[in-house]
């Protein structure tokens, strides 16, 4: 990952990167899409899509997937090169922003669709109750409170409420509802329908 940085610069990029790409998984992206993320935060200039594949040695469709994902969550920007046909990818640097960012994109593809289908989970349990889906509408219950916890914190921090605000003691328990609640969402990604792409680059990168 040299570019001509001292080894020390070097070291704490490459282990700042990779930690980031472990922890993309907390916000439901593949690490590659979260190392590249890292890696752009990592540096003081934008970078286009063969410097990414240099620094972190990624094929050209790995880092074009990435950055598709990575605009999709508003995570960066694309920027032209002025006189070029060029195209640098811009990290979102606001780490309030990008949590919101995160937040509305988990809240539409997971939370949502689960609370939704609760509404006519729950009633239609209530209304047909027997002694063998009686611990199953509990289980019900409790998920659909569970989600609703989940719901007023995302709704607090999408209407410009900030970590500050919420204090940590309440992000850690926002941190804990999303672990609990990821198990149970993975099950709807496989149905769901996926949500509306940016439009892509791909051409202009190829050319980059």
């Amino acid at each position: 990952m040299t570019d001509g940085t001292s080894d020390s610069v070097d070291r704490v990029r490459e282990e700042f990167v990779q930690l980031w790409g472990a922890l993309g998984t907390f916000w439901g992206v593949p690490p590659t899409t979260a190392r590249v993320f890292g890696w752009l935060m990592s540096r003081s200039e934008p970078a286009d899509a063969q410097d990414i594949m240099t620094g972190l040695e990624l094929s050209r469709g790995a880092v074009s997937m990435a950055c598709r994902e990575l605009r999709e969550w508003k995570l960066i920007a694309p920027e032209r090169v002025a006189g070029s046909r060029r195209v640098v990818y811009r990290p979102e640097t606001d780490l309030e922003r990008v949590l919101r960012n995160v937040v509305q994109i988990r809240k539409r593809r997971e939370w949502d669709p689960i609370r939704e289908n609760m509404r006519d989970w729950i009633p239609a349990l209530e209304a047909d109750a027997t002694p063998d889906t009686a611990e199953f509408l509990e289980r019900l219950r409790a998920i659909d409170t569970l989600m609703a916890r989940a719901d007023a914190i995302a709704e607090f921090l999408l209407k410009g409420g900030t970590v500050t605000d919420f204090g940590l003691k309440a992000l850690l328990g926002a941190g804990a509802v999303a672990a609990r609640l990821g198990n149970l969402a993975l099950s709807r990604l496989d149905s769901a329908t996926p949500p509306d792409r940016v439009g892509d680059l791909d051409a202009e990168e190829q050319k980059s």
